[in-house]
């Protein structure tokens, strides 16, 4: 009898147990992306932008980094801010199926290594990065991507079924994810990506998403 009741317990208070953890690691992913969000303001007060290929040359040039700075992923890009200061990899990461915790190893070939980034990156048409001119509503970082895929479907298991949305107003969202296409939705029922004149793209600009490099890539 006494199994029994031990074992109903542990079968009530084990979704609890998981919710708890899911909140916590939503926490954790919104902490570090506000912090993210100051490094990427001075970033732009110093180069005009937040990262992208065009200032992966002038960071090159202005601290002598040998890490590679330029590429197609959140972790190519996010990198720039390691190499401008940064000296931990601890606020990069965020709790998917496809990270893992970072070493803070920040050496050439390591730094913000696959696995090591958690957030997806959103950029403008052509890869060309945002700054904080841009509306304040538009989103910079997500997380968690569905497979770390860049067509804008979130995970919905490992924040209970919530998104991490950080803004150009540094403010961080978490928004519900849809059921039927894992897509997350901003004022107005429009979902991320959507451009138009009620968005927060307008129409003269079209949202690009930059993806993490997952774990063993």
């Amino acid at each position: 009898m006494v199994i029994v009741i031990i074992a109903a317990l542990a079968g009530l208070s084990a979704p609890m147990i998981l919710r708890q953890r899911k909140a916590a690691d939503r926490t954790q992913a919104t902490s570090n992306a506000k912090q993210l969000s100051l490094a990427l303001i001075e970033f732009d007060q110093e180069f005009g932008s937040f990262p992208d290929n065009d200032t992966a040359e002038l960071v090159s040039d202005a601290t002598g980094t040998d890490l590679t700075l330029s590429g197609d992923s959140s972790n190519d890009y996010l990198r720039q801010l390691v190499a401008y200061g940064i000296q931990s990899e601890d606020i990069f990461y965020a709790k998917t199926t496809y990270t893992r915790e970072p070493d803070n190893v920040i050496s050439t070939g390591k730094a913000l290594d696959a696995g090591e980034v958690g957030f997806g990156y959103v950029m403008l048409t052509g890869n060309v990065a945002q700054n904080t001119a841009g509306n304040p509503g538009r989103p910079v970082l997500v997380a968690p991507l569905l497979d770390a895929s860049t067509n804008w479907e979130f995970d919905p298991d490992p924040y209970g079924g919530k998104a991490v949305i950080l803004k150009l107003d540094t403010s961080v969202d978490q928004p519900l994810i849809r059921d039927k296409d894992k897509y997350v939705t901003v004022g107005g029922g429009r979902t991320l990506q959507q451009t138009g004149d009620d968005t927060v793209w307008g129409t003269a600009s079209t949202p690009m998403l930059a993806a993490p490099r997952k774990r063993g890539s």
